[in-house]
């Protein structure tokens, strides 16, 4: 499975609220890009959240009709949301990893670690081949 996690170094919002928060957040995982412009990454994770905090489960077809928009735009962005180890889906279910995205952030974290540690590892037998030392 290829797995693609951004991290941007952004600013915290100075106003405090759900939205702006949320709005960083997608940003700095880099899930809303210069081409979403009408935030459409943002819209689903909000509304993801918003079911699953009323203990809804649901699907690519129930977020196209809330948000009214196709569901070939809503796929496209639950397929990057999955690639970077944010949600995850289930025949045609959709489910937040974790269950929650403080939970959903340590399990990405530890995804990130471990793609760091086996680059390290690669990188040392690299630098021993190439005769680099650490300084």
């Amino acid at each position: 499975m290829v797995q693609q996690i951004i991290l941007r170094n952004i600013e915290k919002p100075q106003i405090k609220s759900l939205e702006e928060d949320l709005f960083w957040f997608c940003d700095s995982f880099g899930f809303s890009s210069g081409r979403d412009t009408e935030n459409t990454a943002n819209r689903i994770i909000f509304s993801l959240l918003e079911k699953l905090s009323n203990d809804r489960i649901s699907s690519s077809e129930a977020l196209a009709e809330d948000l009214e928009i196709k569901i070939s735009r809503v796929n496209h962005h639950l397929r990057n949301l999955n690639d970077s180890g944010l949600l995850y889906r289930k025949k045609r279910l959709i489910y937040l990893r974790g269950g929650s995205l403080k939970a959903a952030v340590k399990e990405m974290r530890k995804d990130s670690e471990r793609i760091l540690d086996e680059l390290e590892s690669i990188a040392e037998e690299i630098d021993s081949i190439m005769g680099l030392k650490n300084r």
